[in-house]
């Protein structure tokens, strides 16, 4: 198994649940909601192995992180209503595969243009995000 003491996708330390909540474990993936909430209903889903690049991943390891990918934003589409998902699989620094499912509304923020990485606009109570994980939790 792939790891690497310096990604906090793999530590899973303060680093990472400081702006992100576990929702659950995936076939070969972790969805995760970022505690950020200018774009309602925002997750992540990260490998479940320290791998840089998609194409570094067999048929099969990569059919299983797409199926994810999808069926995470599926259930962001069924949970939120979104008019449009952006997708962002970024990594030039924190290099662990990884794909942002970011959820535009018409007249919202950003919308028909790129979302913010890092807004720091919008934060919940505890009971908000426990809504919003078990909306998603629902339709996966």
């Amino acid at each position: 198994m792939n790891f690497d003491n310096d990604c906090f996708y793999c530590v899973k330390d303060s680093r990472l649940t400081d702006i992100m909540i576990k929702v659950c474990d995936l076939e070969a993936s972790t969805l995760y909601m970022f505690k950020e909430q200018t774009y309602k209903g925002r997750l992540l889903v990260a490998y479940k192995e320290h791998q840089s690049e998609i194409c570094d991943l067999t048929d099969e390891e990569r059919n299983a992180f797409m199926k994810d990918v999808a069926r995470a934003a599926k259930a962001m589409h069924e949970a939120f209503h979104p008019d449009k998902v952006n997708y962002g699989a970024y990594g030039d620094t924190m290099q662990h595969l990884h794909y942002h499912l970011v959820p535009k509304y018409e007249g919202g923020p950003d919308f028909g243009g790129t979302f913010q990485m890092n807004p720091r606009a919008v934060y919940l109570t505890d009971a908000e995000y426990d809504e919003l994980i078990a909306k998603v939790k629902a339709h996966l």
